[in-house]
């Protein structure tokens, strides 16, 4: 059985709404503690180093800390590190800003396996797409490795070769004048860009980059009860990496259109529904409209303007909760009527000086406030 991963923030140290700065200062001090160059050979180091460089990784970025936040580690599927020369966080960077840049020579070199870069497609949605899930089918326009060189960028027949320059390293070592002394400085080949190979021969279709732009159908699963701002994680729907490195994620990032008669808050739902003023003092069935369509509900003899009704688990299913559901609120509007006739505005007058304070429990308790604040 695999070994569960810990919680992204517990291992730095953090609470869930830590903001960016203190977000990087945790992971300084964890990077500095656990870095290998200060423990060598030992293991555990290592691998406490790779687990707070790949928190801080999926953390520092907003759309995957974001689902992250929703998801767990399911949301950032597909974001771990094989080893801390993938990370994508700069290590020479960070590790140079302990010791002023010159440990090293420059730092360590990055040449391992590098995971391609993630993808953010914005999908619109139906109200009740949302609410019960769908099947669709998105085209999105990407970088892949390029279908005519297999990535390596040569034309056919060929095949890179080794950079005469750094005889395949991508890295050369130069001395420069400090006020030190004399000092080693590596940085990339600029004769091969840090790859190692020149490409004499390139590859019509990507001119030598061992990659193209295509266009690429996909069947998406959406999950009912997603709402506008979630985001759906599609591990290896990315762009692919580099050196052998894993492909990045792509997020679908959703938009829910409102619907003409309900609003939803988050897993509830809630809807508004006129009745009469004899419906309200007599009580009646009448029809409500929720997700699952009409339904009939009763309204209670001396209904109040505003006066609501819950139908339980007939509103937005859970995400990840199988037949869990909000509720439903109707809220109950008393419309009074307008372009009385003058037999209907006489017949009223007669009905309601047949009423008494009996019949009307808020004015009564009104007017007897008023007394007592004003001794009237």
């Amino acid at each position: 059985m695999a070994e569960q991963k810990r919680d992204y923030y517990e291992i730095l140290g953090v609470s869930k709404g830590v903001s960016d700065d203190e977000l990087k200062k945790a992971y300084r001090k964890m990077a500095k503690q656990y870095h290998p160059d200060l423990h060598p050979g030992d293991k555990e180091a290592e691998a406490k180093f790779k687990e707070c460089n790949e928190a801080y990784a999926v953390l520092s970025d907003a759309e995957k800390r974001r689902a992250y936040d929703q998801f767990g580690h399911a949301g950032v599927d597909g974001q771990g590190f094989s080893g801390f020369s993938g990370s994508a966080v700069d290590l020479g960077d960070i590790f140079g800003s302990f010791f002023g840049g010159a440990f090293g020579g420059g730092g360590r070199r990055n040449n391992g396996p590098v995971r391609g870069a993630d993808l953010k497609y914005n999908m619109s949605l139906d109200f009740m797409e949302a609410a019960f899930g769908v099947d669709k089918t998105i085209t999105i326009n990407k970088e892949d490795i390029c279908g005519v060189c297999k990535g390596s960028g040569a034309a056919a027949g060929s095949s890179p070769e080794t950079c005469p320059t750094c005889k395949g390293s991508g890295r050369i070592q130069q001395q420069t004048q400090t006020l030190f002394g004399m000092t080693m400085v590596t940085r990339d080949c600029p004769a091969c860009n840090g790859r190692g190979t020149v490409i004499k021969n390139p590859c019509p279709n990507c001119r030598g980059r061992g990659r193209a732009v295509v266009k690429k159908e996909l069947k998406v699963h959406i999950p009912a009860g997603v709402d506008t701002g979630d985001m759906l994680p599609i591990a290896g729907e990315g762009e692919p990496g580099l050196r052998g490195g894993p492909y990045g994620t792509l997020y679908i990032q959703f938009r829910v259109k409102p619907h003409p008669m309900i609003q939803r808050q988050g897993n509830n739902t809630y809807c508004e529904v006129p009745i009469t003023f004899s419906q309200a003092a007599l009580g009646a069935d009448v029809k409500v409209v929720t997700i699952d369509g009409e339904q009939v509900v009763h309204v209670k003899e001396g209904t109040q303007p505003g006066d609501t009704l819950t139908l339980r688990g007939k509103g937005i299913p859970y995400k990840n909760r199988a037949g869990v559901r909000g509720d439903h609120t109707v809220r109950f509007s008393v419309e009074v009527p307008t372009k009385l006739s003058e037999d209907q505005k006489a017949r009223l007058r007669n009905f309601d000086s047949s009423l008494t304070e009996k019949n009307y429990q808020k004015r009564g308790s009104f007017f007897e406030r008023m007394k007592n604040v004003f001794g009237i």
